[in-house]
C-alpha cells in the first residue's frame, strides 16, 4: 500500500499540488524509460541480425570447407553432357600425370597444335564415346588452350588413342615436361570457344562447355572474352550462384585471360 505524507504546514491544495508535481515528473521518466527500452530493443534486434548473419556466413564457409574432393578435381574437369568424365592438365606437370598415369587405352586423348595447350582425355569407362561428347571435349581444348588468352575463337583440334601418344622424340630432339609426340593418325574436329560455369548439386564448381554444365549443374554462367580481370569475375560469378562457393576454386576452374558475363 502506497502511504502519503502530508506537509501540515501546507493547506490541502499546495500538498496536492507538490504530488502532482511529482506524478508529472514520474510520468516523463517513465515515458522517457520506455523510449529507452524501445531503442534497446531494436538494438539488440539488429545486433541479432548481424549475428545470425555472421553465423550464417561461418556455417556457409564451414560448407565449403568441408566438401570431399574427388580425385579429379586437382586437374581441369568435367562430367559431358553424356556423363562421361573428362579431365585435363593444368600446367606441364599435370599434363604429364594425366597422361602417363590417368590415361588408359580404350580413353580417347585431345589436344591442340598451339604450343602449350593443355591434354585432355575422356574416360571411357570401357564404353563408346558419342560424338556429342567428343565435340564437347574438342571445345574444352580449345578453349582451355592460349586461343582464350590470344582472344580468337577456334584453333586445329585433334584427338588420338592413347597408345599414339608417347614420350618417345625423334632422333635429335628432346621433349620437355608435358610434352609428347604424337604418332599415327590425327582425327581433327571442328570447334569454338565454349565455357560456361555452374554450382554442382555438391556445393562445387565445374566449368566446361555449355552442354555439359546445363545438364550437371543447379545454376551457371555463360562466359565469353572480355576485359575484366579473373579475380574480379569470380566474385561476380560467386554472387550469381549464390555467394557461397569458393573464390579460388572459381578462379581455378576458368582458363587463362579475360572474361565477362553473358547476357
Amino acid at each position: 500500500m502506497t502511504k502519503l505524507v502530508l506537509d501540515l504546514n501546507k493547506s490541502l491544495e499546495e500538498n496536492a499540488s507538490i504530488y502532482y508535481d511529482k506524478a508529472k515528473k514520474l510520468k516523463k521518466k517513465l515515458v522517457g524509460a520506455e523510449e529507452a527500452i524501445k531503442k534497446s530493443r531494436k538494438k539488440l534486434r539488429v545486433l541479432e541480425g548481424k549475428k545470425d548473419d555472421y553465423d550464417k556466413k561461418e556455417e556457409e564457409k564451414t560448407k565449403v570447407k568441408e566438401r570431399k574432393k574427388e580425385w579429379y578435381e586437382k586437374f581441369r574437369w568435367f562430367i559431358s553432357s553424356d556423363g562421361f568424365l573428362v579431365i585435363g592438365g593444368r600446367d606441364a606437370t599435370s599434363n604429364e600425370v594425366v597422361i602417363k598415369k590417368h590415361t588408359e587405352k580404350e580413353d580417347i586423348v585431345f589436344h591442340t597444335d598451339i604450343a602449350g595447350s593443355p591434354f585432355f582425355v575422356v574416360k571411357s569407362e570401357k564404353k563408346e564415346i558419342p560424338e556429342s561428347t567428343i565435340n564437347e571435349v574438342a571445345d574444352a581444348t580449345c578453349t582451355f588452350s592460349r586461343v582464350w588468352k590470344l582472344g580468337l575463337q577456334s584453333t586445329e583440334v585433334f584427338f588420338v588413342s592413347p597408345d599414339q601418344v608417347s614420350k618417345k622424340a625423334q632422333s635429335g630432339e628432346y621433349l620437355t615436361k608435358g610434352a609428347f609426340m604424337i604418332y599415327g593418325k590425327t582425327n581433327y574436329v571442328n570447334n569454338n570457344i565454349n565455357l560456361a560455369i555452374g554450382k554442382t548439386k555438391e556445393n562445387g564448381v565445374m566449368s566446361g562447355p555449355l552442354e555439359a554444365i546445363k545438364k550437371h549443374c543447379t545454376d551457371y554462367v555463360v562466359l565469353e572474352q572480355g576485359d575484366e580481370k579473373v579475380s574480379s569475375i569470380a566474385k561476380k560469378i560467386n554472387s550469381k550462384l549464390g555467394k557461397n562457393l569458393d573464390l579460388d576454386e572459381i578462379i581455378r576452374a576458368l582458363p587463362a585471360g579475360n572474361f565477362k558475363i553473358k547476357k
